[in-house]
């Protein structure tokens, strides 16, 4: 059958080429219009109820992501040029499209009561600019009496100051999110400038856009530098400028429909789908390596180069195809997950993966059909004396010293296995970035000043309209799971209605800062008639406690949240907290009258993170399954199948007990090395195996023969395209992202490890179980 294939191809190899430049012309036009994903992780499934629950409290709250913060730490904050240049760069940052409010020191505002409408009326603080420090400490003693901003805007202990600018949320998750970013940072730099003082910079909306960013980057980066990569490594083995330029436009080629795909099916670029591109170029390689190995050693031993290239596709075809299914493999099990964000990698690079082998079918044979035959220096990496000699090691290994081969295996997996009971599945918000970066030392500064600013939110739900008001029950109850939530060191100072309430008790008492606290009895009658909507302060303007509350309570006055800042403690600790503060929910609010909610951000993270981990699992399970299926209807015997898995089995274990050695967690970026390198590494093992399946009658069916044949024969190859795949894999480790750079080494390691079990143990394992067999 292959022959004939091959025979079909170089007949009808014009109309073939023509074909696909007409797809890839057709796919260039459609990657053209490929766009960055500007959206927060959609790792959740739409029918699960942590989802389900936080697009409720977005429906009616709004985003709880979109808040970018500035902070300083300054003692001479109360110093007139500090401050005056604080008020303008609130003015400033005021004025930037895309900016709907902020909330600084110097635009706070307290309460007095208008006494002739009888509502309280809201008045700035600070009268910037100042001229004499004395004006500015008077300011500074009344806003410094204010409990309400204390811990929200200024840490009095450390001198640190935050700023809180609110983005337009379709801003925030369009393309227009980095303009938003840079102007802002534009108007930082101005203030850094005159006042030499740092500002830190953080919130979900900045450290999205600098991640976005840097992915586009990156991906960029990958894709030039696995392209010059791969064509240096090509020169070095082929001496031939023509077969690294026909290699380069196959992956190139590969990479044009890879990004027409993600078009295609309606997707953008991820942190995931982002280096596809890059593993279609070291996945690709190796095909075109197959194909010109065989092609050359075809044409040294039979002098003709259309017979070569029939033998070329007649005996690779076969190797070719089984290779990029299994590595196709790899990554399709994620489509069948339930997380979009790997249901979207799955489906882009297990389809392109495929389209490799066609790609290099249709290109390659014809290409070479319309060049000049190979010179001699072209062939002359055939007749490595360096690896002969480590091949011809190999061999005596194989067969003279197999119990040292087993016992070093054995060893090897008992090591490993000690190390995988150290793993732990643990996951940050932003774990992927290095410890030194700015992103990740300006969140730790917001944490180590404002105890963290990642987002939580508790909905307390009455059940029944005007719940909120009718009695002082629940203002007390959520004033006392506040303050529980105050006093743990992981979580900020909660915000609710209830803190509008105490500062509104402050002013209706002239200020008294012991007045900061919930309503009584004696203050109920007073306080609702603050709150009556229809209310008018004396300058015309509408109830302005009202609006400062309706962030916190809707419109029937049913629903209150409590929304808590908290720090980055990751997907360990996390849990423990929710369970703390679902329990004391439970027992601070009876559960026949109220509904409470943990939701937020933070805890969709949290989901996310465990149900990829999770999804990957499941993946890996299935990849395994379905390339052992692959394998067994490919060389049809129990006993090759089972020599095929362990040389396999054997470096996903080694790799595993490296990350609990070396301390690498479990998290969504780690538990993707396992399934990406099973269907890579297996390549090695079908490349070993069908060609040792095709030796086996001309050596008469002599084992020991075949395999010492098999182990020349294919060495090299296996040794070449190795070093093409390690090398491709290892430039992911220059990336910024910890997930990232774990991918490449983790995954080179394990190429390294297969590629020893499948040149030693495989044969090994091949000889031993021949002995029984007839």
């Amino acid at each position: 059958m292959w022959y004939s294939l091959a025979k079909f191809v170089l007949r009808y190899r014009i109309a073939l080429l023509l074909l696909l430049l007409l797809a890839t012309t057709f796919m260039g036009y459609e990657a053209s219009k490929v766009q960055l994903s500007y959206e927060f992780s959609r790792a959740i499934p739409t029918d699960n109820i942590k989802y389900i629950e936080y697009q409720a409290f977005r429906k009616k709250f709004g985003d709880d992501g979109n808040t970018l913060v500035l902070g300083i730490e300054a003692p001479n904050m109360y110093t007139p040029a500090v401050f005056n240049a604080a008020g303008a760069l609130h003015k400033r940052l005021k004025k930037v499209p895309g900016v709907l409010d902020i909330l600084s020191v110097p635009e706070a505002v307290n309460f007095v009561k208008d006494s002739a409408a009888g509502n309280l009326l809201p008045q700035k603080i600070f009268h910037y600019p100042y001229t004499a420090q004395n004006l500015l400490d008077t300011d500074r003693a009344v806003f410094e009496n204010l409990p309400f901003y204390k811990g929200l805007l200024y840490n009095g202990t450390t001198h640190a100051y935050l700023m809180a600018v609110q983005l337009n949320k379709d801003s925030v998750n369009s393309k227009a999110r980095t303009a938003l970013v840079n102007n802002i940072l534009k108007e930082v730099q101005a203030f850094e400038n005159e006042t030499k003082h740092t500002v830190h910079v953080s919130g979900l909306p900045f450290i999205r856009t600098n991640v976005a960013n840097r992915i586009a980057k990156e991906m960029n980066w990958f894709l030039t530098g696995s392209l010059i990569l791969s064509a240096i490594t090509l020169l070095l083995f082929f001496r031939s400028s023509s077969a690294t330029i026909m290699s380069l436009l196959v992956v190139g080629i590969g990479v044009v429909f890879c990004l027409g795909t993600m078009v295609l099916c309606g997707y953008k670029i991820t942190l995931l789908t982002a280096i596809i591109p890059p593993l279609v170029v070291v996945i690709g390689i190796p095909n075109c390596i197959y194909f010109l190995n065989k092609y050359h050693t075809s044409y040294r031993e039979t002098g003709d180069k259309q017979k070569a290239l029939i033998t070329m596709i007649g005996r690779m075809g076969v190797v070719t195809l089984f290779c990029n299914i299994a590595a196709a493999i790899g990554f399709t099990v994620f489509a069948f997950t339930r997380s979009d964000l790997l249901k979207e990698f799955g489906v882009v690079a297990g389809i392109n993966i495929m389209m490799l082998f066609f790609i290099s079918l249709i290109f390659i044979p014809p290409v070479l059909s319309f060049l000049p035959p190979p010179k001699t220096r072209h062939v002359r990496y055939l007749e490595n004396k360096m690896l002969e000699r480590l091949l011809v090691m190999l061999e005596r290994w194989a067969f003279n010293h197999s119990k040292w081969i087993y016992g070093i295996t054995v060893i090897a997996v008992v090591i490993a296995i000690f190390g995988m009971t150290k793993l732990k599945k643990e996951a940050f918000i932003v774990d992927d970035l290095p410890k030194n970066d700015i992103v990740y030392t300006d969140l730790k500064w917001f944490e180590q000043n404002f105890d963290g600013i990642m987002p939580l939110e508790i909905i307390v739900d009455t059940k029944k309209k005007n719940g909120l008001f009718k009695k002082l029950t629940p203002i007390n109850k959520i004033d006392s799971i506040s303050q529980y939530i105050d006093a743990r060191p992981e979580t900020a100072r909660p915000l609710s209605f209830v803190e509008g309430l105490k500062f509104a008790k402050q002013a209706l008492y002239g200020g008294d800062s012991s007045s900061y606290t919930t309503p009584t009895e004696f203050d109920a009658p007073l306080m609702g008639q603050l709150l009556k909507t229809n209310k008018k302060d004396t300058a015309g303007k509408g109830n302005q406690l009202n609006k400062m509350l309706s962030s916190f309570i809707d419109s029937n006055k049913q629903v209150a949240r409590i929304s808590v800042n908290m720090k980055d403690i990751g997907s360990v600790k996390l849990p423990l907290l929710l369970h703390d503060l679902d329990s004391v929910a439970k027992n601070t609010f009876d559960t026949s009258n109220y509904k409470v909610t943990i939701t937020g951000g933070s805890v969709t993270f949290l989901e996310g993170s465990s149900f990829i981990i999770e999804g990957l699992k499941e993946s890996i399970l299935w990849a395994f399954l379905l390339i052992a299926v692959c394998m067994l209807y490919l060389f049809r015997s129990a006993r090759i199948l089972l020599c095929s898995l362990i040389p396999n089995i054997v470096p996903l274990v080694i790799t595993a007990g490296v990350m609990g050695w070396a301390g690498i967690a479990l998290k969504p970026s780690t538990v993707l090395v396992f399934s990406v390198a099973l269907g890579i590494a297996i390549d090695v093992t079908i490349r070993f195996l069908v060609n040792y399946k095709q030796e086996l009658p001309h050596f008469n069916y002599n084992v020991p023969e075949t395999l010492k044949q098999t182990i020349r024969h294919t060495g090299i190859s296996i040794i070449y395209t190795s070093l093409v795949l390690i090398a491709g894999f290892i430039i992911f480790c220059i990336s910024q992202f910890g997930g990232t750079k774990a991918l490449g080494w983790l995954t080179s390691l394990t190429l390294v490890t297969g590629t020893i079990t499948n040149l030693t143990l495989l044969p090994v394992l091949i000889k031993a179980l021949a002995k029984r067999s007839k």
